[in-house]
């Protein structure tokens, strides 16, 4: 009994890395991209309010449909199905570089995007399965860290390009090999692992945890409106690169390197919050609204230190949103809900994306001392329900 338990133990760690890999190189492609979206999008006649309604309906999109995918991923248990068609849909980042107009550029960002939505819900069903047998912070803490190693070479790609003087479209082009590695290493995974849930159930504590109602429990949605009012208040990266492009912060061709030192502060912490995690559980959600409040003062800023410290502060931001948001939902739903949780939750976290992308790009417009009071005002709101969130949870 113990040599199984061992055994399951060392097959959901290699599936783990497996996993990691095909983020790895699916981050290359798609944070490559984002990393630089704003200001290509600048290049081909975007104001700032274009950039920042389609990377809003861009975020929205990509977690507001998991809603859909998630509740057919569960009803009709092809996990690996929607995994594959959302990740083939990648191939759109490539296609970039044959855009000459802002519009269809906006239409092939907002394509992966909806790959991303697809995807998701059934890669987190798959990943929670395996991390059962690890832990669910570590686990997903890995798959986080390697997720953003390519979401710090990608940048680099472009960077790389740039100092080269080569274009926007030359850099998308490269972006076809991780592109071409992502779908053979998702291809090798799937082998090695057709039935993860399995590796759940091999656990008898968790059959004996799951069961087949379909009612969420309270703290799920307390813990899902904390986060709406967490990230309603956090920007997206596109509209900051406009800005820095646009008021000469950072150069065009450190602008990606910003977005992948953000990247390496999201894979370092990963490691540490899902360990933390582990130990304390969810108390350690505070720390996102905490240091959501001072990031407009350095982000927005034009001050080219201060909008480091700013990029440095947001990856942190973001690694704790990657790694212990999808493991608490592992921790407070059944395994028969699992798609279907992780869709609803992603639907309110895109929704709460697209709206703060909206109201920030609109703001920024006017001013961007209305974008500080802003994030202000809706981080000390998911403070008030962080608090109602930790007495549910005693």
């Amino acid at each position: 009994m113990i040599r199984e338990i061992d055994n399951s133990k060392k097959l959901a760690f290699k599936f783990i890395l497996l996993m990691g890999m095909v983020s790895l190189f699916g981050d290359i492609v798609y944070e490559g991209a984002r990393s630089i979206s704003g200001p290509y999008l600048a290049i081909l006649g975007a104001s700032a309010g274009i950039v920042g309604l389609f990377s809003g309906l861009g975020e929205f999109l990509g977690y507001g449909l998991r809603l859909i995918f998630g509740y057919l991923a569960d009803r009709t248990k092809s996990y690996w199905f929607f995994t594959v068609i959302g990740y083939g849909l990648l191939v759109s980042i490539p296609l970039l570089a044959f855009t000459r107009n802002w519009q269809l550029a906006v239409f092939l960002l907002v394509l992966e995007r909806i790959g991303k939505a697809i995807r998701s819900p059934s890669r987190d069903a798959i990943l929670s399965h395996s991390t059962k047998q690890i832990g669910r912070g570590w686990g997903f803490g890995i798959h986080e860290a390697l997720d953003q190693i390519g979401a710090f070479i990608g940048p680099l790609i472009f960077s790389l390009v740039f100092l080269f003087r080569g274009s926007y479209r030359e850099g998308f082009s490269i972006l076809w090999i991780p592109t071409f590695l992502t779908l053979t290493i998702l291809t090798i995974a799937r082998s090695k692992v057709p039935l993860p849930e399995q590796l759940e159930i091999s656990d008898q504590k968790a059959i004996n945890n799951t069961d087949n109602t379909k009612k969420l429990p309270r703290i799920f949605w307390l813990y899902t409106l904390f986060t709406f009012f967490s990230v309603v208040g956090f920007a997206h990266f596109p509209l900051i690169a406009y800005h820095f492009k646009m008021q000469s912060v950072v150069s065009d061709v450190q602008i990606p390197i910003f977005y992948a030192l953000a990247m390496g502060v999201d894979a370092l912490l990963a490691l540490f919050i899902g360990k933390t995690y582990d130990r304390i559980g969810l108390i350690i959600l505070i720390i996102i609204p905490i240091i959501t409040i001072p990031l407009p003062l350095f982000i927005f800023s034009k001050g080219y230190y201060l909008a480091l410290i700013g990029v440095l502060l947001w990856g942190a931001v973001l690694g704790i949103h990657e790694t212990i948001m999808r493991a608490a939902i592992a921790e407070i739903t059944s395994i028969n809900q699992r798609g279907f949780a992780y869709g609803l939750f992603n639907t309110v976290y895109g929704i709460a994306g697209f709206l703060g992308s909206l109201l920030v790009g609109i703001l920024y417009d006017i001013s961007t001392v209305y974008i500080v009071l802003f994030v202000f005002l809706v981080e000390i709101a998911s403070i008030q329900l962080f608090f109602f969130l930790k007495k549910e949870m005693k």
